[in-house]
C-alpha cells in the first residue's frame, strides 16, 4: 500500500511538472488582430530580419521572463511580422491567467533584449497583455492567441554597418600597433 502511494504521488507530481499554459506567440491573427512591428515610429519602416523579437510572460507583470529563443522579423511583404509558434510559458498553469509581453531589438546591438538595451541599441516592447492561456482539459485547448496586442516601434541608436565596420578595423589597427 505505502508503495502504490508513494508511486501515485510521484506521478502527481510529474504531470503537474507538465501543465504549462500555451500562448500563440504571433503579431498578426487573420480575424483577430494585426499588429506589425515598426522602426523609429508607428508611420515607419516594418522591422526586417535585422531585429529580433522574444516573448516574454509569467503570473504577474513584475515577473516577466524570456520564453523560447528570440525569432528574427520577417522579410519582405511580412516584413514586421514574426513567424507564428505555440510558446509554452513554464510558470503558468493552462487555463490560468498570464502577463505577456513581446519584446523586439535590433541584433547588431546585442543577442537578447537585455543586452541591446544595456548598449543602448534599438529597441522597442508591447504593452503587457492578461492573455488565459491554452493546454488546459482533456484534450487540451488551443494556445491563447495574444488578443488585445497593438503594434509598437522600435526606437534608439541603431549602428549603421559601415560604422561598425570601422571600429572593427580600427581595433584591428590598435592591436597590430600594439604588437610592434
Amino acid at each position: 500500500m505505502k508503495k502504490a502511494l508513494v508511486i501515485l504521488s510521484s506521478l502527481l507530481v510529474a504531470v503537474g511538472a507538465f501543465a504549462q499554459g500555451q500562448v500563440n506567440f504571433a503579431n498578426r491573427v487573420v480575424g483577430s488582430y494585426d499588429a506589425p512591428v515598426f522602426v523609429n515610429s508607428l508611420t515607419g519602416a516594418r522591422a526586417d530580419s535585422t531585429y529580433m523579437a522574444q516573448l516574454y510572460a509569467g503570473p504577474t507583470a513584475t515577473s516577466l521572463a524570456a520564453i523560447g529563443a528570440p525569432v528574427p522579423f520577417r522579410t519582405g511583404a511580412a516584413a514586421g511580422y514574426v513567424t507564428s509558434s505555440t510558446a509554452i510559458i513554464p510558470t503558468v498553469a493552462p487555463g490560468s491567467v498570464a502577463q505577456v509581453q513581446i519584446r523586439a531589438w535590433a541584433s547588431a546591438a546585442g543577442a537578447t533584449y537585455e543586452s541591446a538595451l544595456a548598449a543602448n541599441g534599438a529597441t522597442g516592447q508591447s504593452a503587457i497583455l492578461a492573455i488565459t492561456t491554452g493546454g488546459a482539459g482533456s484534450p487540451p485547448s488551443l494556445p491563447a492567441n495574444l488578443d488585445g496586442l497593438t503594434s509598437f516601434a522600435i526606437t534608439g541608436i541603431v549602428p549603421e554597418p559601415s560604422v561598425l565596420a570601422l571600429g572593427a578595423l580600427g581595433g584591428l589597427a590598435l592591436l597590430i600597433r600594439r604588437r610592434k
